[in-house]
């Protein structure tokens, strides 16, 4: 059973929680960062310390890392930080727009990690995952969280629900994308064992993003495991923080390519090869958003089209080849336009969906050759690719509302 602990956070008193919070570190650049670093009581200046160091700073540089950690101990000692006396389940509700989620933040364990308990979808990249260890060991502490998924019966959005009816809120915050982030502290011993046990059956956890932060967590707990000789398991750096949230709650929006080129072909020649492997249509209204599976828009010199894959083009049982991204990749950027690799290759981009369809036509505007739509996958089939011990392709999944930072912290020593 995957197991969820209770833990005392390190947080801002309410009054300052909506000055201290911030993104998180790998949403925003260093521009982005550097608006955000304007507050010197955002959180931006320990998740994003480079901010406060001379412009070209390596961002990987050991002098951001004693920058974040000096950071991090200056807001303590300045009282935009303390830590709880009691030991919480923290219930984290965030509304954006119409959508609401609720989630669990607790501590997870790292041998649950380990054991594969709690899933993978993805995999990592060194030089991501060793700055991520870097920092917490700097800090001594989880200063993200990794987003989790349960799959859900009914039982933790029962919960979670019953657990902050008629809760005065922790904190109450809205953001810069005017994201309502509102968070309820439970300490009270009885709800955390329900809460608690609910949690626990569930046979296992599924990571949503923050592949590198449960990495990292992994990573550091293994090397403060070999500096301690009166090791116990039960160390706070055995667990690492988490949200976990039922997966009918989740939310994953589209995740869209352009290309710069078209790999040689003229127009015509392009759509004659596309044809080989999907119906070609013009599409009904500009610019398309697909509107179920198997189905995507192509912006190609300022005309819309909708593809349909053919019979015959895919494995409709294997739960990494039937999805969408998988098709577009197998049958056309591939073949078509040469993408082989595209977590190297240069000539694709990535545009998340947040930023609407109107963003894929100004990279046409810029330059890009060709942008394609795609229908998003859900959260069943993550689940299944992830229970299939295999990952999903490279850009597949975009998670909307994002966790924020610097609201809840976990000190791992």
């Amino acid at each position: 059973m995957a197991v969820v602990r209770s833990f005392r956070a390190i947080h801002p008193p309410k009054e300052k929680a909506h000055l201290v919070n911030s993104p998180p570190y790998d949403v925003v650049d260093y521009q982005e960062a550097l608006v955000f670093s304007k507050n010197p009581d955002s959180f931006i200046h320990v998740v994003r310390s480079e901010v406060d160091l001379p412009e070209g700073t390596d961002p990987f540089d050991e002098t951001v890392y004693e920058k974040a950690k000096e950071n991090f101990h200056r807001m303590i000692q300045n009282g935009l930080l303390m830590q709880d006396t009691d030991e919480s389940f923290y219930i984290y509700r965030q509304e954006m727009n119409d959508h609401v989620q609720i989630g669990l933040v607790a501590c997870c364990s790292v041998d649950e990690y380990q054991q594969g308990r709690i899933k993978k979808h993805e995999f990592t990249r060194k030089p991501k995952e060793e700055d991520r260890v870097k920092h917490t060991l700097m800090l001594e502490a989880n200063t993200g969280m990794v987003f989790l998924a349960c799959a859900d019966d009914g039982s933790a959005d029962k919960i979670l629900k019953e657990s902050i009816d008629n809760r005065e809120p922790f904190f109450d915050i809205v953001d810069e994308n005017d994201v309502k982030h509102t968070i309820f502290k439970i300490s009270e011993p009885e709800q955390v064992d329900k809460i608690k046990r609910v949690f626990d059956s569930f046979p296992h956890l599924y990571i949503a993003d923050g592949h590198h932060r449960a990495a990292a967590a992994s990573r550091a707990r293994e090397i403060l495991k070999e500096r301690n000789p009166n090791h116990t398991g039960n160390e706070e750096y055995n667990f690492f923080m988490a949200a976990v949230f039922p997966h009918t709650h989740l939310n994953i929006m589209d995740y869209n390519r352009v290309v710069k080129d078209l790999n040689g072909l003229s127009s015509k020649d392009f759509l004659s090869k596309i044809e080989e492997q999907f119906l070609v249509t013009v599409a009904p209204k500009v610019p398309y958003k697909p509107e179920h599976r198997q189905e995507f828009g192509m912006c190609l010199e300022g005309q819309w089209y909708v593809l349909k894959p053919k019979p015959g083009t895919f494995p409709a049982d294997d739960p990494v080849e039937s999805l969408d991204v998988s098709i577009l990749q197998n049958n056309l950027l591939e073949p078509v336009l040469g993408i082989t690799d595209p977590r190297s290759d240069s000539r694709i981009d990535f545009v998340g969906g947040i930023r609407g369809l109107g963003a894929l036509e100004s990279k046409i505007a810029q330059g890009y050759a060709v942008a394609f739509s795609v229908f998003p996958p859900s959260m069943e089939d993550l689940m299944r690719v992830a229970d299939s011990g295999r990952v999903m392709p490279p850009k597949s999944t975009w998670f909307e509302p994002k966790l924020r930072s610097g609201l809840l912290i976990h000190r791992i020593t």
